[in-house]
């Protein structure tokens, strides 16, 4: 008999990766397809404005093309234009503002789809795209928050306003907090528009088979049933009639896998023609298109005692939430609202969120949504207050830690939406310390503020904690298979977090099989297990593999039934080893043998629990003040993940998370002009981080607290390298420059940025 959860904690190398590096991953750009044609989108090059007409006909005329479709052939085909429908945070008040498939009548952000054609090659789609002529009347352009607080141009007229709803978050008494308070600061901060660019953008091959009237997707991720049961609804089909199929993918952190207008229109395109059709988005496609993310504007105030004890926390928030509110648009401002306070002791909060909706590209998800931002807001104004009140800024936030005997600690109650939640447990202190330790924190306070050699030094320090572990249940299924070795089938969406590795060394100790009696984890497809519910908000290793610990129970009960019927026995006379299950006197009888009869069992785990990381990030930079250039000297996450299942795959997850993180605090922005144009939309011209820009990054995962209401004890772990970044940057750079007076309030802080607020503290000096 093995010893039980043997491979759970152990650095075992991913077994996904074996094929990735030896180019055998199978994207759906890989998906071969005899006969498929292809597609290429028509997108609006207008930010605002009526759609007058569109004249198809020279398109169509074109060489091996097949069709053009627009929102009339649409409403011609299905009766109506459907609206892509919310996935989280349901109000009916955001029914008014969700995206038509296809533009229709009106089109509202650069890059919204008007056309689709397919041809017999993407090149011959694309030389027919360029015939077709439309003629759309321009609107003025909502092109910020500002324009669209005033409702002078109105996105959507019937709606009669361009704010979509407001948020409030609220926890005890926030005004009597503020008006008994010692000392208040309230400051401006913003956090600038960028996105998640994956390796692999977007791309779908549907294919639809006449004769069974069932259509297969090949490339959908993250929530596959979800997708399923919309697009089924679109297309008046029964969820049945239709598969949905993971290939590998190339990254998704929050942006891939949502249902966005293509997610209709290929499968669309597909039904109408009778055939399999591919489309993949080029690099400007998914600039100009894909979810947008961040964006958001805050105004925070906070009252203090005069030792640094945090009373409250009140401010008005603003996200622009772009054209559309599309499947998971609201959910960065939710989070905004509810985790502004973080990891400390507030016992009164009053935070009020603007969603307002402008002629951009519609935002969604992006790894820490809303959390990043709430991070940056929030030990920005930190470390302000603690240099306001001649405190040190460790100190001010070790004195207002929520302790582990105050948990579970309850956070601000969202409304409209009358979102609770809680913390699990933890001890936020000790991860603060040991980051501090870790750091060499004492040693290089030294430093701060130093001019060595050209460059200004300085260090800087945040804490947060990473809410995962989403419900409300994931399902799984495991099979024996004729040589005795065991499959698992899960409904977790493997989008680059190593569930292949991670899931399987769960199954093999639950099991006590060793890992190459695995045989495979197959993942995110619909036909794997009756309802999956994908992999978001840091839960596929809660939720997917509690489900796997709850199928192997089921499993194992099910070889003992067999074995018992075979051996003339009962069930718990059975006792199970690696490859046989013996019975009274010695009988036995090999897996291969029962296998023959077909044994399989699902497992579910459900929950409404939450669990909640946590941890702390150190950082120090140096500042050219010549160029404005922020160069990383070194940086330090620690957290407390409750279990690891496999320490090699979590720090791939940390760091990358990290580098992430940085490429938002130091280079990452997508630009608009006022006509509603993206200037950024290559490259070229939107920075990301490269391999040799931050060389010097240490994570630390620690097993303090395991998880108290999953089987596993593992907590949620995918987000909470990015989450407090932005402000641990921001604090750093501010260290870096306090001889100068700069404060920085805004992201990112690019060299001409830093540039310009040293340039601006040195008139100040003159």
């Amino acid at each position: 008999m093995r010893t039980a959860n043997s491979l759970i904690g152990s650095p075992i190398e991913r077994i996904e990766d074996l094929r990735f590096l030896r180019g055998r991953g199978k994207f759906v750009d890989d998906v071969a397809c005899e006969g498929a044609l292809h597609a290429v989108i028509l997108r609006s090059s207008v930010a605002h404005g009526h759609i007058r007409s569109i004249d198809c006909a020279a398109a169509l005329a074109r060489p091996g093309v097949r069709t053009v479709i627009t929102a009339a052939e649409v409403a011609r085909d299905i009766g109506n234009v459907p609206t892509i429908t919310l996935r989280q945070e349901l109000l009916e008040e955001f029914k008014r503002y969700q995206q038509p498939v296809i533009a229709h009548k009106k089109v509202r952000y650069v890059g919204e789809p008007i056309a689709i054609v397919v041809a017999e090659s993407a090149a011959r789609a694309e030389d027919a795209l360029e015939a077709i002529v439309m003629d759309i009347e321009s609107l003025p352009v909502v092109a910020d928050r500002d324009a669209a607080r005033r409702d002078e141009t109105l996105l959507f007229e019937e709606a009669r306003t361009n704010r979509a709803t407001r948020l409030t978050a609220k926890r005890g008494d926030a005004e009597a907090a503020f008006a008994n308070a010692q000392y208040t600061c309230r400051e401006r901060f913003s956090v600038q528009r960028f996105t998640a660019v994956p390796m692999e953008p977007r791309g779908l091959l549907a294919q639809w088979d006449p004769a069974k009237g069932h259509l297969t997707v090949y490339g959908t991720a993250k929530v596959t049933f979800h997708n399923r049961e919309i697009l089924a609804k679109h297309l008046n089909l029964s969820a049945d009639a239709i598969t949905m199929v993971e290939q590998d993918v190339g990254g998704g952190f929050g942006v891939r896998g949502e249902y966005y207008p293509e997610d209709f229109l290929v499968p669309f395109a597909a039904r109408k023609l009778g055939c399999a059709v591919k489309w993949i988005e080029d690099r400007r496609e998914h600039l100009l298109a894909t979810n947008h993310a961040r964006d958001a504007e805050c105004e925070l105030e906070i009252a203090c005692a005069r030792d640094g004890t945090i009373l409250g926390l009140r401010g008005k928030a603003a996200v622009d939430l772009g054209a559309y509110l599309r499947t998971n648009g609201a959910t960065a401002a939710r989070n905004v609202a509810q985790v502004l306070s973080g990891p400390y002791r507030i016992a009164n909060i009053h935070v009020d969120v603007e969603l307002l909706m402008t002629n951009k590209t519609p935002v969604g998800t992006y790894r820490g949504p809303g959390r990043f931002e709430a991070d940056f807001f929030r030990e920005r104004l930190f470390d302000m207050v603690a240099k306001d009140l001649g405190l040190d800024r460790v100190e001010f936030r070790r004195r207002n830690l929520i302790a582990e005997n105050e948990m579970p600690w309850p956070l601000a109650t969202v409304m409209p939406f009358d979102q609770k939640t809680q913390t699990d447990n933890g001890d936020y202190r000790a991860t603060l310390d040991r980051c501090l330790q870790e750091f060499d924190w004492p040693q290089k306070q030294a430093i701060q503020g130093k001019l060595v050699g050209d460059r200004f030094h300085g260090i800087g320090v945040g804490c947060y904690f990473e809410g995962g572990g989403s419900g409300p249940r994931e399902n799984a299924r495991l099979v024996l298979e004729k040589d005795g070795a065991v499959s698992v089938y899960v409904g977790s969406s493997a989008i680059g977090q190593g569930i292949e590795t991670i899931f399987a060394q769960i199954a093999a100790d639950a099991l006590e099989l060793p890992l190459a009696r695995i045989r495979g984890v197959f993942h995110g497809s619909t036909f794997h297990v009756s309802r999956g519910y994908g992999s978001y908000s840091s839960r596929s290793t809660v939720m997917g593999g509690s489900a796997i610990l709850d199928a192997a129970a089921n499993f194992r009960a099910a070889i003992r039934a067999a074995a018992a019927k075979q051996l003339n026995c009962q069930p718990d006379d059975i006792a199970l080893t690696e490859d046989k299950a013996t019975g009274p006197k010695s009988a036995l009888i090999t897996l291969v043998a029962l296998a023959a009869g077909g044994i399989s069992a699902e497992g579910t785990y459900a929950s409404k629990m939450r669990t909640y990381s946590y941890g702390a990030h150190a950082a120090h930079v140096a500042v050219d003040p010549k160029t404005g250039h922020v160069a990383l000297v070194d940086y330090v996450a620690v957290e407390d993940v409750g279990r690891i299942i496999n320490p090699s795959t979590l720090h791939g997850q940390t760091v990358g998370a990290i580098v992430q993180g940085l490429g938002g605090a130091l280079l990452e922005h997508l630009i608009y002009d006022v006509d509603g144009q993206l200037l950024t939309g290559s490259l070229a011209d939107y920075l990301l981080p490269t391999a040799g820009d931050f060389p010097v990054i240490r994570a630390i995962a620690l097993e303090l607290k395991p998880a108290p209401h999953n089987p596993l004890g593992a907590k949620g772990a995918g987000e909470g390298g990015i989450i407090p970044v932005g402000g641990v940057i921001a604090n750093a750079v501010a260290n870096a420059l306090s001889s100068l007076g700069v404060e920085p309030s805004e992201l990112p802080l690019s060299p001409p940025r830093v540039w310009a607020m040293i340039a601006q503290a040195k008139c100040r000096f003159t």
